[in-house]
């Protein structure tokens, strides 16, 4: 499966963590960040007092050019990391970046704090610079109300590198480095998790329950150390987020999202809604698969039979097709992609799970996959070509105005996906259609069930950190209730998986990374339906939107498409179509013989 799979070039941006050129970047890098140093102290930005706004336009430019340097840097070790968690090197590099890193997150929460003790009016009216930054100068205005005094986010950031960050580090290390001793046909053998995961998707029940019972002892095996890691993490943020003055992590969240809690509300009471809708579809899944009842095993477990493999090269020249289909700019940029080699494709052992795009440098961008022949994995590496995509949309605007907030972040890989599902279902055969409808459905049903699962499992996991430490058969059995929650009847209650907080790593970070990914999904699809009403006007204007994603809010830009984002109702209209295709699949849906 993996044998000839690509992995991708970065030869040419240095030829090597070790190499003259790559210190060179890591030493700029640093003599950038020692003069912002320099220049903060020189004009008492980084005091509590307070400063000359004649200054904003040389710091602002000092803030975006070391950004973009840094972006790449941090970038091309993590090239390294990802793919290969026993790289010493890399290791140490990526330690020394984070180093600098803790220095450039004291300047900008520095920075936040200034800005919000300037008069706004006055600094655009003085300021072209500012006018061009304006959102991002107006939402410092509110995150400086939520920062502590200058010398205590200064101890912060010193001990978020030994603190949080460092128990996220070692969850990753330690799942990229943990294996699990499955028993298949070949015989007993020790495979990467990475791999074992994979098993999900194989035909076989007896292979997918095998890899699952695996897989839950191998994370058994770990819990100690991963269950003190998500204590610390989420000890930390309640603690910091109280001293900021937040109320409650999600409401942090919410403003790193360029997102209200109406809009939140509004979309969680849609989701909840649907998992009637969505049980139907699993109960139409298990009959296909000739079982009275999935279990959470069989959740990716495959049906039906397509025409076509869905091997590497055939999926490559599928997505080149139907994105030219949409636009020559879309179909240019993948051709690109492919042909300069900017994804690595194989699982393999000391890889991370999952995928990714990065931003690399100005529109080029990394794809991170662990590839297997599915439409399924198909759509996976048309969504990250969608962020890489809105990378490319992002090129010309400044490294402030590209901060994106994780709901609109995910607008343009949703539509990507979006595009070639509805070219499957518009023009294959039925048994490719069918295929289609379950790899959307799976995927679907992840993002609005799963994903509110997690949520739930969040807020418990919080509510219960605020008292004291949780061991992690608690962890487990918040985990199994949110499931039983939002999976319902759908699921056999007996065969769930109660370590989904050991192995995604999003708990070990920001807090809710979760639901971004909802809004993704359910945005992309209202825009989708736009640009199926309006084909001839959409494309300049969604272009614009994907550069303007750092510079407003998401409701503002919402209305640019006549899309209230506040009101349950566009919400519910996004998940209409997901109910439309569970009603196709249900008709479609072969009876096992």
């Amino acid at each position: 499966m993996t044998q000839g799979l690509p992995h991708w070039d970065m030869e040419v941006v240095f030829p090597g963590l070790d190499s003259p050129e790559f210190e060179a970047a890591c030493a700029e890098v640093d003599s950038l960040l020692a003069r912002l140093e320099s220049l903060f102290n020189t004009y008492g930005i980084a005091t509590d007092g307070g400063g000359d706004i004649g200054v904003f336009d040389e710091l602002m430019l000092a803030f975006n050019e070391l950004n973009e340097k840094v972006r790449t840097v941090t970038a091309f070790i993590r090239s390294f990391t990802t793919t290969n968690s026993l790289d010493e090197l890399a290791s140490a590099q990526n330690s020394e970046m984070d180093k600098q890193l803790g220095r450039l997150r004291k300047l900008s929460k520095s920075f936040t704090a200034w800005l919000g003790r300037l008069n706004a009016e006055e600094l655009f009216g003085r300021s072209q610079l500012a006018r061009e930054h304006e959102f991002a100068v107006m939402k410092a205005e509110i995150g400086a109300q939520h920062l502590m005094a200058a010398s205590e986010e200064s101890l912060a950031s010193d001990m978020e590198i030994t603190g949080m960050f460092a128990w996220t580090k070692l969850h990753g290390n330690v799942v990229s480095r943990l294996t699990a001793s499955i028993c298949l046909e070949e015989g007993k053998q020790d495979l990467p998790m990475s791999v074992v995961r994979t098993l999900a998707s194989s035909p076989k029940r007896e292979v997918r329950e095998a890899a699952f019972r695996a897989e839950l002892e191998a994370w058994k095996s770990v819990e100690v150390p991963l269950s003190a890691a998500l204590n610390s993490v989420k000890g930390e943020t309640l603690s910091l987020g109280e001293r900021r003055g937040w109320k409650d992590p999600l409401d942090e969240t919410l403003f790193n999202c360029n997102m209200d809690r109406a809009t939140l509300d509004a979309m969680m009471e849609a989701a909840r809604e649907s998992f009637p809708d969505f049980r139907r579809y699993l109960s139409a899944k298990a009959r296909c698969l000739g079982i009275e009842k999935l279990a959470f095993f069989d959740l990716f477990a495959p049906v039906g039979e397509s025409a076509d493999e869905w091997d590497y090269d055939r999926a490559k020249s599928f997505v080149i097709e139907q994105f030219t289909a949409y636009s020559e700019k879309l179909g240019s940029f993948a051709e690109r992609a492919f042909r300069e080699n900017w994804i690595d494709v194989p699982p393999r052992a000391g890889k991370s799970d999952g995928a990714f795009c990065m931003g690399l440098r100005k529109d080029e961008s990394r794809i991170l996959l662990n590839y297997e022949p599915s439409f399924g994995a198909v759509s996976t590496l048309a969504h990250e070509l969608g962020h890489g995509y809105h990378n490319l949309c992002l090129n010309g605007r400044t490294a402030v105005q590209r901060t994106l907030p994780m709901t609109l972040a995910e607008t343009a890989s949703i539509f990507c996906e979006t595009i070639i599902r509805q070219a499957v279902l518009r023009d294959g055969a039925p048994s490719d259609q069918f295929v289609v409808l379950e790899a959307s459905l799976q995927g679907s049903c992840q993002v609005v069930v799963d994903i509110s699962s997690r949520f739930l499992f969040e807020r418990a996991v919080f509510r219960g950190r605020r008292k004291r430490e949780l061991s992690s058969r608690e962890m487990c059995e918040h985990m199994l209730d949110a499931q039983q929650a939002t999976y319902g009847d759908g699921l056999d209650q007996e065969q769930l998986h109660p370590y989904m907080w050991a192995a995604k790593s999003h708990y070990y970070g920001r807090s809710f990374y979760n639901f971004p990914y909802m809004f993704g999904l359910l945005f992309g699809l209202g825009l989708y339906s736009v640009y199926e009403k309006e084909p001839n006007t959409f494309h300049g204007r969604y272009d614009d939107l994907l550069s303007s994603t750092g510079m407003a809010d998401a409701a503002t830009l919402g209305r640019r498409f006549g899309i209230d984002i506040t009101q349950v109702e566009f919400w519910r209209g996004s998940l209409d179509q997901i109910r439309a295709d569970i009603c196709r699949f249900e008709a479609l849906c072969p009876t096992p013989v």
